[in-house]
């Protein structure tokens, strides 16, 4: 059950300097402020929220208190605000978890832009305009605080930054995410995005704000951003373990469904996913060759690094011709991989085995080359200085490169018809 106190107006503010026309008469950002328990914080925190917004902030906007089944008098205090406040209204939950408050206000908002702040209000409020204003402007899609961005100011202890680190290192490693910051509660959504990915975001928990990031990124919507000011508060009541525990089972149901293909992530990409940005034409050069390149170069760079590291730890023990063998062997199939997802696009395991054997293929004629340029070396230059050996390496590793990246393209990853996906397509044509 769910009641909802509003206080007699929602809040405009069309006599700001800054206030454009169009937005009188309606909301532009509702921020929800969930609770639980918070009567100790909770009035000096939403006054001091209203105070910023009234004072500095150009757009009209509502402050929602998403009360979370609180027993001691916070409902109370919530109800007196929002009787006093025109800007304020108060909706009560009857059962708790902050993600089932986001759901419940943000599907029911009728504001374009949709947001939440801890009530600690731990995050600066100086990062709330350049988190809402590129939703507003429709430059972006998502927008979040980040306390692990160049430029961010935080001050917090050692335990809960390693925490926060860790958490985002794995959602990286198991769940592919580029954001950089999954946790901070500090974070806007735009109203028409918010309708389609909250019924696909099952959390109604902490997880919640991860959930609906990976959905989001997964589908192609842009995600802004926001280096902020934040210092923590030692007073949080947030049972780290059991958040920790409950955030890893998340990531494991997500990358299960990802994997699985239970998402209609398509869909939505149709729907709202930003179209590929389109390639420049360049006479005779097949479209996105140029960034291809720049890719396969870049792998390229790190392997042939990692090659001669490799065979210059293993030359001493097995020897020339086997430490290049060994070394090129380990680095052809990271190689594989990582060319594989980044220069041509290819997610998801299907053919990944299919691939990789055809890599050993490729690797098989570089080493051929890479060997047999050792051999001559050694028949023309016997008990050549190891710097010699690596200059050959490196020489025979360029004309290796060349033959991998041609049958990459023509052969490995190329594209079939029946197998391709829309957006594979558009990377590799």
């Amino acid at each position: 059950m769910t009641t909802v106190v509003a206080g007699p107006a929602t809040g405009t503010h069309p006599g700001h300097p800054e206030a454009r026309p169009s937005d009188r008469g309606r909301t532009v950002l509702d921020i929800v402020v969930p609770v639980f328990d918070e009567e100790r914080e909770l009035e000096s925190s939403v006054r001091r929220l209203h105070a910023f917004l009234t004072s500095g902030f150009p757009y009209s906007f509502r402050i929602t208190v998403a009360d979370n089944a609180s027993t001691d008098a916070t409902p109370v205090i919530a109800r007196r605000l929002a009787a006093e406040i025109p800007e304020v209204r108060t909706v009560r939950l009857e059962e708790k978890g902050r993600g089932r408050a986001l759901r419940r206000v943000w599907s029911d908002s009728e504001a374009d832009v949709l947001a939440y702040c801890d009530v600690d209000l731990s995050t600066d409020l100086g990062a709330l305009l350049p988190l809402v204003a590129p939703l507003v402007s429709g430059h972006s899609d998502l927008a979040i605080g980040t306390r692990l961005g160049r430029g961010s100011r935080v001050v917090r202890g050692p335990k809960r930054e390693f925490i926060s680190r860790s958490y985002n290192l794995i959602l990286r490693g198991a769940l592919s995410a580029r954001f950089s910051d999954a946790q901070c509660g500090f974070k806007a959504i735009r109203s028409d995005v918010a309708r389609r990915l909250l019924p696909l975001v099952e959390d109604t928990g902490w997880f919640f704000d991860t959930e609906l990031l990976v959905l989001a990124e997964r589908s192609g919507l842009r995600i802004h951003e926001v280096p902020v000011d934040w210092v923590d508060d030692p007073d949080s009541s947030v049972d780290i373990v059991a958040t920790a525990v409950a955030d890893l089972k998340g990531v494991w149901r997500v990358g299960r469904a990802l994997a699985t293909g239970a998402l209609p992530l398509a869909e939505v990409r149709a729907q709202l996913g930003r179209a590929p940005l389109a390639p420049p034409e360049v006479p005779g050069v097949p479209r996105a060759m140029p960034f291809q390149l720049a890719r396969f170069a870049a792998i390229g760079v790190v392997s042939t690094a990692a090659n001669l590291v490799l065979f210059l730890a293993l030359r001493g023990v097995l020897g020339p011709i086997a430490a290049n063998v060994v070394a090129m062997l380990l680095c052809a199939v990271v190689n594989t991989a990582l060319n594989r997802r980044f220069t041509f696009g290819v997610r998801g395991r299907g053919r990944a085995v299919t691939h990789q054997f055809q890599g050993l293929v490729v690797f098989a004629l570089g080493l051929g080359l890479t060997t047999g340029a050792l051999v001559v070396l050694g028949a023309v230059a016997p008990g050549a200085h190891p710097a010699v050996e690596v200059a050959v390496i490196v020489g025979a590793n360029l004309v290796a490169t060349v033959l991998r990246f041609v049958l990459f393209r023509a052969w490995v990853f190329r594209p079939r018809a029946s197998a391709t996906t829309p957006m594979e397509k558009a990377t590799l044509q």
